[in-house]
């Protein structure tokens, strides 16, 4: 049945067509919205560091030239949305927009490592083999893909949620209603609603509908005769989330648009025939936007490696998030494992950290004001996370050797709050962390959560 299915079924490419041309414009919505409100230059340019992803530390900031690649983003966005050179398109896309992500994980967000990961699969898809000035012009038009090629980004949204369900099924989640309980209660100032958003009922419905949406959402969007009141669904959690959480950015609306996929062909192919009809108005004087709705008989056959890449691909998705079992102690407080694994808005977690640097020799001691080398994002980002404050000690003991002092040790007294309890000593005082090394080991110099927190 599996091998009948990867090698026979088939089906129209319009939700492909469709996926790329809703992913386009909303990456270049977020680009010049990222662009406008300043954030090149106050996450790449202005920093005088940046914090690297382990094994990435190559990945270099480009100071002015970061507007540069912001700019070819773009420009390979408008080929994304025409599918107009859309192999080359998607493949600088990807690359780009990964490269600035590499840049500084400060700045990690699920759905840039989300957007990352579509962009990666549309790679290896035929999104421009329909509806596109490619087809027009290179005569590569189809109408029959492989159905497997659909199926996967609907699996890849499948997982994203299902796993952002099941790391909601905690303790602090679901008995405590953390931290929930401490975000709604500070939107007192959302017209009609926000009176109520300070009972603890609310916080209570709120985390449990949460956790119960993401878990059953994408079975619900899989079986055709619930799909239409679950995609219903998609777009009030989704306006919901944004109106509590307006900083979340793009996020809802990716998801909504996202969801899309997994509507009916025939919906997909009415959407394409309104652009057609739409495009036609401006015919005469936009050539290139002269598309028609082809029927070529033809079905697209992908190169071998496609499939094994892309089951490859799904193996990680479904293995990655669980490598925190390898590590000892509370994920939320040590994070070790806890990015790149959908764990969506489940911690609210505060702290300071300050350094004392140290001569071994002679004894003499001096603390660092850490406004001195980071932005007032990077500090309160580095303040409660194992592996910046580490990476922040090294950068501390390299500077201050050029500055010439020797025999340096560097010592973090740092507190950190987690999901509204009481403030606790986050790192050992005692450890040189000059002396630690980062690596995938289990940071033992990260002290232990005086608590528990049960569940996935």
């Amino acid at each position: 049945m599996l091998k009948s299915y990867l090698t026979k079924s088939k089906v129209h490419p319009a939700p492909l067509a469709v996926f790329r041309i809703v992913f386009g414009l909303l990456m270049l919505v977020a680009l010049i919205r990222f662009w406008t409100n300043g954030w090149i230059y106050s996450l790449y340019i202005e920093p005088d560091f940046h914090f690297k992803y382990y094994g990435f530390s190559w990945v270099k900031g480009l100071g002015n030239y970061t507007y540069l690649l912001y700019s070819s983003c773009i420009i390979a966005v408008v080929g994304i949305i025409l599918g107009y050179r859309y192999r080359l398109s998607i493949i600088l896309f990807f690359l780009l927009i990964t490269y600035s992500e590499l840049i500084d994980k400060t700045t990690y967000l699920n759905h840039y490592y989300f957007t990352s990961c579509i962009a990666f699969l549309l790679c290896f898809l035929p999104a421009a083999h329909y509806f596109s000035i490619d087809a027009i012009q290179k005569e590569k038009s189809i109408d029959a893909i492989p159905s497997w090629m659909v199926d996967g980004i609907k699996l890849f949204l499948c997982i994203v949620y299902f796993y952002a369900g099941l790391a909601k099924i905690n303790s602090d989640w679901l008995l405590e209603a953390q931290p929930l309980s401490l975000w709604l209660t500070s939107k007192y100032d959302i017209p009609l609603i926000g009176e109520i958003l300070k009972y603890r009922w609310v916080h209570y419905a709120a985390s449990w509908s949460g956790m119960l949406y993401d878990v059953f959402i994408p079975f619900f969007l899989l079986y055709p005769k619930t799909r239409s009141i679950a995609f219903v669904f998609v777009i009030l959690f989704h306006i919901m989330t944004k109106i509590f959480f307006p900083s979340i950015g793009m996020f809802p609306y990716i998801m909504i648009f996202g969801a899309t996929i997994f509507l009916d062909v025939q919906w997909h192919k009415n959407q394409l025939e309104f652009l057609r009809k739409f495009a036609a108005k401006f015919s005469q004087k936009f050539n290139f936007l002269k598309l028609k709705l082809t029927k070529a008989n033809v079905l697209f056959k992908p190169k071998q490696y496609i499939l094994p890449l892309f089951i490859s691909f799904f193996i990680i998705q479904i293995f990655l998030p669980f490598r925190y079992l390898a590590y000892p102690g509370e994920l939320f407080w040590n994070e070790q494992g806890y990015r790149f694994s959908w764990r969506v808005m489940l911690m609210e977690k505060k702290g300071y950290t300050t350094f004392k640097i140290k001569d071994s020799i002679n004894q003499k001691t001096f603390y660092v004001d850490n406004a001195d080398f980071l932005t007032p994002f990077q500090e309160r980002q580095m303040s409660f996370q194992p592996d910046f404050i580490l990476e922040y000690a090294h950068y501390l003991a390299n500077h201050f050797e050029k500055q010439g002092h020797q025999n340096i040790q560097v010592f973090a007294d740092s507190f950190v709050a987690l999901n509204g309890r009481p403030s606790e000593r986050f790192i050992d005082p005692s450890t040189d962390l000059n002396q630690e090394i980062e690596s995938f080991k289990h940071k033992k110099w990260v002290l232990p959560l005086k608590d528990e927190i049960h569940g996935l």
